[in-house]
């Protein structure tokens, strides 16, 4: 295998005069003999506002090769110890790395992908990491949601006609459901997250069905304020039949999913998956009670979030209802 050489100070010099007369990347890598990726990807790593100076290119370089040179985070006693607590907890690697970070004045402690590196070790498969994963893969692999239940529901409003601010999670106060079923269909557990904060909830079902879908959803959102519960975006299961109900008697609105098309609620959809590592497949939910679900819907919403800048979606969901109590307070 040919050693691949990293580029000099020399070679900087050169692509900055290049690159500010115009010249393609091709170009530059005729001249330099490298290969096209290797100057996008210099240029990209080492530009400053869009400038790409060769001086200042080399000090980011060097700063970066000084920076790949230090202990191993995770050598530190104190950051092991805190690592390996967080993943006993259900915490994960990128929830972990970001929390650190949030902790200490934006600094970062340790990446996230180091995290896994040592989790998918010899040492850390020697300790059965892997477990502690949210979905204990043993190997790290892509993640395909499950199929909806289709059928035909009266006024149904489409997930196209939602407006954009609630799409783009701007306003608070939007809401996904589902339902995550036990074992041969019986019995079930009616989720639901809001947008904006993650903040997710859940009521166990005695039956999938219309009558006890609406009657779960409607206790979830009715415990809060009207600007809290703004809309309800469901997918096409026989448990949201009875929607125009809630339209009805709390004056929201709600939107369907496409069929087939669960991605267009994943917020929901992602956190079923994370309370299915507390209440596997194939559970028998008869044998569930309320409180031991809300003692696991309470664990999960006591994570820190990226999207949230990892706060707890208790923390974001009682900013927000906050911000809604005091006068003139804006997003």
């Amino acid at each position: 295998m040919n050693k691949i050489n990293k580029i000099k100070a020399w070679e900087r010099d050169q692509i900055a005069i290049m690159f500010a007369s115009g010249s393609s990347f091709r170009l530059m890598a005729k001249k330099l003999s490298r290969s096209v990726s290797s100057i996008h990807t210099e240029i990209k790593r080492n530009s400053i506002n869009g400038e790409y100076q060769a001086i200042k290119a080399e000090e980011l370089s060097q700063k970066r090769n000084r920076k790949s040179r230090k202990v191993n985070a995770l050598k530190n006693p104190q950051v092991y110890s805190y690592v390996y607590d967080k993943l006993r907890c259900g915490w994960s690697p990128e929830q972990i790395a970001g929390r650190l970070k949030r902790d200490n004045n934006d600094q970062t402690i340790i990446c996230h992908e180091t995290i896994y590196h040592y989790v998918y070790s010899e040492a850390g498969k020697e300790k059965n990491l892997h477990e502690y994963l949210v979905r204990q893969h043993r190997k790290r692999r892509p993640w395909y949601g499950r199929k909806l239940y289709c059928r035909g529901i009266s006024n149904r409003v489409s997930i196209a006609l939602r407006p954009e601010e609630i799409n783009n999670r701007l306003i608070f106060g939007h809401w996904e459901t589902d339902v995550v079923e036990g074992i041969a269909h019986k019995g079930g557990i009616q989720s639901m997250l809001e947008r904006k904060t993650r903040l997710y909830d859940g009521r166990l079902l005695i039956n999938i069905d219309s009558e006890y879908g609406e009657k779960a959803q409607r206790e979830m959102l009715i415990k809060y304020p009207k600007e809290a519960r703004q809309s309800l975006t469901l997918d096409n299961g026989r448990e949201n039949f009875n929607h125009h109900k809630l339209v009805r008697d709390l004056g929201i609105n709600t939107y369907f999913c496409d069929p087939h098309c669960p991605w267009q609620k994943g917020s929901n959809e992602n956190h079923n998956g994370i309370l299915r590592r507390y209440i596997p497949k194939k559970t028998d939910l008869t044998k569930i009670t309320q409180t031991e679900l809300d003692s696991i819907l309470e664990e999960i919403n006591n994570r820190p979030r990226k999207c949230l800048d990892y706060e707890t979606p208790i923390e974001a969901f009682k900013r927000e209802l906050k911000c809604y109590q005091l006068q003139g307070c804006s997003d």
